[in-house]
């Protein structure tokens, strides 16, 4: 009896029969030109688990016809990466396919960098976690990082759909494959897994709703139940907090949470401390910082106790975006190459330099923009408390400008 899952079987022999990331993996996008160039780098794809990630690192090897190991950072251990790296030096270059690179320790790093630095091991590293949160900075460094978006339901209908095809007794009813896309909520692996465990437990292989529904209890994720997707709870939930919401925002943190979705979380909430409410409240950085370090020693379901005070406590301080927009358009001149050059009294050598803290107040006039800009201002304080504590002190400096 073969008991291979059907999702391993089915595992894409090439790029063009990944299902969805066009944006990677369509025509005439990079890693389809890279394999059509037959040249590769090293790479970490990163998503939720059951979009792929382990399709397009397969795909790829197989395509290229390279000799390549898969790893898996948790399950193998140091003996497992040597044994690779002791290939390299019969075979050469080796593509490497670790999976859950994230959770890779220090003895595999260790082992793993000397071979990326010198080219013998190409690295194909798979996450379901931000690398920039998650992954060593000296591998992230080495690698190109390639995100992978969620399935639409339209893309694991077309799987289930091809899928069927390399069952040739099947039949399956338009209704059953939209619940088993449904209730996938973007996870294909789920979603063959379902419809495999529908089809050997039929007697006349014809799958209904009638047979699926037994099999899984999971409900349709609120994530997608209107099929706008991630992202745009992810928006609504930002954009919620940002109109002082509370009702709407903890409707839109019940559906993150359910997915069990904790990182998405806390970097809305950390762009959020700084985005929305910024210099209004300038310490609600450091207490989003607590919450999520609350949140993480607790796990679900105890997280969401902090992450419902902290969501409540960010719809209802006082907002600000003075700080971003004012950083906005200090880029905005670099980019349109208002730039100027650094004034002689606080370049490098410092030639006439007045210091600050032997003049009273720890101030003194001196001009410290480039002389194209030095009449340009960029912050101008909001109308909350703190700000204006900020607006005191600016207007205080402007007067000594004016007596000198």
């Amino acid at each position: 009896m073969n008991n291979e899952p059907l999702a391993n079987a089915l595992r894409p022999k090439k790029l063009s029969d990944v299902i969805g990331q066009e944006h990677l993996v369509g025509k005439d996008k990079i890693l389809t030109n890279l394999v059509r160039n037959k040249r590769i780098f090293s790479m970490i794809l990163y998503g939720p688990p059951g979009i792929g990630k382990t399709s397009i690192a397969n795909a790829i090897t197989e395509e290229l016809g390279v000799k390549h190991r898969f790893l898996n950072a948790v399950v193998n251990n140091k003996k497992d990466f040597e044994i690779v790296f002791e290939e390299t030096k019969i075979y050469g270059n080796i593509v490497l396919v670790v999976d859950e690179i994230h959770r890779l320790n220090k003895d595999k790093q260790d082992l793993l960098l000397p071979m990326l630095e010198n080219g013998l091991i190409t690295l194909i590293g798979l996450t379901t976690s931000n690398p920039y949160h998650k992954i060593n900075p000296a591998i992230r460094s080495r690698c190109q990082i390639f995100e992978l978006l969620p399935l639409t339901k339209e893309d694991i209908i077309k799987g289930i759909k091809k899928a069927c095809k390399n069952l040739d007794d099947i039949k399956i009813k338009q209704d059953a494959i939209n619940l088993i896309a449904t209730m996938a909520n973007g996870d294909f692996r789920f979603a063959l897994n379902l419809l495999e465990v529908a089809y050997y437990s039929t007697s006349d292989k014809i799958i209904s709703l009638y047979c699926i529904k037994p099999i899984n209890t999971k409900a349709s994720n609120p994530m997608d139940e209107d099929e706008t997707g991630h992202y745009d709870v992810l928006s609504a939930f930002q954009k919620s907090i940002r109109g002082s919401d509370v009702n709407a925002a903890l409707h839109y943190l019940a559906r993150l949470i359910s997915s069990g979705d904790l990182d998405s979380i806390y970097r809305r909430m950390s762009v959020i401390a700084y985005e929305d409410i910024g210099l209004a409240n300038p310490n609600m950085g450091v207490r989003v910082d607590a919450c999520i370090n609350a949140c993480e020693r607790l796990g679900l379901p105890e997280a969401r106790i902090p992450l419902g005070n902290m969501v409540i406590d960010l719809c209802l301080s006082p907002k600000s975006n003075s700080g971003h927009v004012a950083l906005d358009l200090a880029i905005k001149d670099i980019e349109d190459g208002n730039i100027g050059k650094v004034p002689a009294h606080i370049n490098a050598q410092a030639f006439g330099y007045k210091y600050p803290h032997d003049y009273p107040g720890s101030y003194v006039v001196q001009q410290y923009l480039p002389d194209e800009l030095k009449n340009r201002v960029y912050y101008k304080p909001k109308n909350n408390k703190y700000e204006q504590t900020l607006k005191i002190t600016l207007d205080n400096i402007e007067k000594i400008k004016n007596k000198n």
